[in-house]
């Protein structure tokens, strides 16, 4: 029963009928830490941090595709030494769509760092594919996610809200803390008429604004672009005339494997002008394969062959979709441009389609892959059949204005489209003060009074080289770098443990090292260096294996860089005998 206000009154009475003064309840102030493991200041291995009281959620889980300048690295993930520091507090992740920048670090944090998984159908289904190639999928407790519906973590709500972006399912995450509400918009743009599934719900979008959001979290890779992004349909109309005007060529089209939607467009395009279709590419295989037994893209019937079954039709009736548009040296397009693939091999006339926009870090590699397929006599169509799956400068504003958010924290970019997104909230009359442009790792504390960054976390990259292993360190990397530029000098020799002498050797071989003189003076002499170095050694010290590659590499630096200003890395192999 409600209390009257008369009862109240005699509540501030003691039993001698004195009045006391009521006591105040002192508020708790409610704050919510963000934390960005990845995804700030460069593209890919997006990971983000929602931490209140005892409770963590993830947003994403992404890798990095390596420059050319990390030899032997394949892909870059987040470090997650916070996250194993406090695993206890660790409630899900939450992935806003199927994208390797998104997904693509799981299977290597899983094993550390286990949680429940949640997602829409197609990402889910893409992150079993990942796990199931590892065996991994007894340790993953994966959970498909409707649009609408909420996940409770703690003192943390999740919901998902659908968005359009260049893969289906995609989805924003509208995340209810005590502090507020926290949107994170995912990869995203305002698509009114998608290949499949329905329009961004921009409905939802002004009912949370309405009810009140503390901060959103939006995509940047667009901002620097004015206007709207175009819908990902109007790519259709252009497979259809690059068709029409290549009816005698066989043409090869290359995008992400994960882009469905631009997959599905290819295959109508090839069904109407009655072409049949190659898919190549593991990736490829996997996720179209994956992505039609959900119903997430429509095959005709009999429009897929083999590529085993592709000679039986003449050029004209055959379009290849392929993997490589970034130029990656095992995609199959690479292998076809550098022919070494076992099956396509390249012909006069044929048509290369590139359907996909290079990866900041990729354009090297994509005109050389270019380049190549030219070179064979290839007719390269570069970016006709590209739309961004990000929302350029009027679709960020239109999110604003509809969620009017107290915060704004530009994400997902490089620092000048996070700067660009800043000036978009600038020019909506945002003062810096509400304008969060922090740094991966900032432990950033907020609430409705304000912000600010209290400590920071270890961050950065972990290095994976292509045999899988995770935290290829630095020195690694250092040494890698220096083989290749500076080459290396071997020297063998066989040792006497017991006697103290040499028995055979030296010999030097040299790797990547270019000697501008005689060079088969200059190995004469490094063999009589050595060959002195260790007989002072042996008949002056005690046996020392390290001690003796040391004195050698020592001796042979020196005199090599008193002959050349390059000196290559110095690698002695001493061999024992009694």
């Amino acid at each position: 029963m409600a209390e009257t206000k008369t009862a109240r009154r005699q509540s501030t009475k003691n039993s001698s009928g004195r009045k006391t003064r009521a006591k105040k309840k002192k508020e708790k102030i409610s704050k919510v830490r963000v934390i960005s493991l990845g995804g700030l200041d460069h593209i890919g291995m997006n990971m983000t941090l929602i931490e209140y009281e005892d409770s963590i959620i993830i947003v994403d889980c992404g890798m990095a595709f390596a420059d050319d300048t990390l030899l032997g690295i394949d892909l870059i993930i987040p470090d997650i030494t916070y996250l194993k520091q406090n695993k206890k507090k660790i409630k899900a992740l939450f992935v806003t769509h199927g994208h390797e920048d998104h997904i693509g670090a799981i299977p290597y944090i899983l094993n550390e760092v286990n949680m429940p998984i949640y997602a829409t159908g197609l990402s889910i289904a893409l992150i079993k594919k990942k796990l199931e190639e590892r065996k991994m999928t007894d340790i993953a407790k994966l959970n498909t996610i409707g649009y609408g519906e909420i996940i409770k973590c703690g003192k943390i709500k999740v919901e998902y809200v659908r968005t359009n972006h260049s893969i289906s399912d995609a989805a924003a995450l509208a995340i209810t803390t005590p502090a507020g509400v926290i949107f994170h918009t995912g990869d995203f743009k305002v698509d009114y008429t998608p290949v499949y599934g329905d329009a961004i719900d921009l409905w939802r979008f002004a009912e949370l604004g309405k009810a009140g959001v503390l901060a959103v979290l939006c995509d940047s890779t667009n901002a620097l672009r004015e206007g709207f992004t175009m819908s990902e349909k109007t790519v259709g109309e252009t497979f259809d005339n690059i068709f029409a005007e290549n009816s005698k060529h066989r043409l090869i089209i290359a995008t992400f494997a994960s882009n469905v939607d631009r997959v599905q467009q290819a295959i109508n395009s090839a069904h109407k002008y009655k072409r049949k279709v190659v898919l190549e590419g593991r990736s490829m295989l996997n996720i179209i394969e994956t992505a039609a037994e959900l119903g997430y893209i429509t095959v005709p019937k009999n429009t897929i062959i083999s590529v085993d079954e592709m000679n039986q039709y003449p050029d004209s009736r055959i379009v290849i979709i392929s993997t490589g548009s970034q130029g990656e040296p095992m995609a199959a397009l690479s292998r076809i441009a550098a022919n070494t693939h076992k099956k396509i091999s390249i012909k006069t006339g044929d048509v290369i389609v590139f359907s996909s926009h290079p990866i900041p870090g990729n354009e090297k590699a994509v005109t050389n892959v270019m380049n190549e397929l030219s070179r064979m006599g290839a007719d390269v169509i570069f970016q006709q059949t590209h739309v961004s799956g990000h929302a350029c400068q009027e679709e960020i504003k239109l999110i604003y204005a509809l969620l009017k958010p107290k915060y704004i924290f530009p994400i997902h970019g490089e620092y000048r489209h996070r700067q660009g997104n800043a000036a978009i909230a600038y020019a909506m009359g945002y003062k810096e003060k509400n304008v969060l442009m922090c740094d991966i790792g900032d432990i950033i504390e907020m609430d409705s009074k304000g912000w600010k960054v209290v400590d920071h976390v270890q961050a950065g990259g972990i290095y994976v080289d292509n045999s899988g292993v995770a935290d290829v360190g630095r020195t690694i990397l250092d040494d890698r770098k220096d083989l290749s530029e500076r080459g290396v000098l071997i020297i063998t020799a066989c040792i006497s443990k017991s006697g103290g002498y040499v028995v055979s050797g030296p010999e030097v071989f040299t790797r990547g090292w270019a000697y501008s003189g005689d060079s088969e003076k200059l190995i004469e002499d490094v063999k009589e260096i050595v060959y002195n170095s260790l007989e002072s050694y042996l008949q002056e010290n005690r046996y020392s294996r390290g001690k003796i590659k040391m004195v050698i590499a020592d001796a042979v630096r020196k005199f090599v860089r008193g002959r050349n200003n390059n000196a290559p890395m110095v690698l002695p192999f001493i061999l024992e005998t009694d």
